[in-house]
């Protein structure tokens, strides 16, 4: 995927490679990051590969995929976020995916909010879907507020993988 790397005030988003695979194991062996993703952390480094090689995939076969997210000041990769065209949370229909996850010791601080901001600019401006949704664990508290707060619409309720999750819509008023 040939993509310019967005910038926000404190962020640089861009592609995922597998030279992140170090950074994605260390985030996704966390019990706590994946509290609301099914209690269910990486246990090697070859899962974080795997995932890293899904995200290539939808690159390649998508123009569109999550993107690392990097501190300015630092060039620490500190999580991910962005778009991904998603066809297996809500197998009834497919849509584009709002997400983000952070390591832990970055969470609380803004990071979350700023990127996703940045996604659906990106999303909405220059890729002009139509629509972007997102979904989050009931119990998920920080990621709800997160969603609200950049002005995604609650939609209802689904239940994933035996979990409660709020559904979340925004349209694209530019188009």
């Amino acid at each position: 995927m040939n993509f310019t790397p967005i910038e926000t005030q404190r962020l640089i988003l861009r592609s995922i490679n597998l030279n992140d695979a170090q950074d994605f194991f260390e985030m996704d062996s966390n019990p706590n990051v994946h509290r609301y993703l099914g209690n269910n952390p990486v246990t090697s480094i070859e899962q974080s590969k795997a995932w890293i090689r899904d995200i290539l995939e939808q690159y390649k076969n998508y123009s569109i995929g999550r993107l690392a997210m990097i501190k300015k000041d630092t060039g620490e990769f500190i999580g991910w976020s962005g778009l991904k065209f998603e066809r297996e949370l809500r197998q009834e229909f497919n849509y584009y995916d709002l997400g983000y996850r952070l390591k832990e010791d970055f969470w609380r601080k803004g990071y979350a909010t700023e990127a996703a901001l940045a996604s659906l600019d990106y999303g909405f401006k220059d890729l002009k879907l139509k629509e972007i949704c997102a979904a989050a664990d009931v119990n998920n508290l920080a990621s709800n507020y997160i969603l609200q707060k950049i002005g995604m619409q609650s939609s209802g309720n689904f239940t994933y993988d035996n979990s409660l999750c709020n559904w979340y819509v925004l349209k694209n008023e530019l188009v």
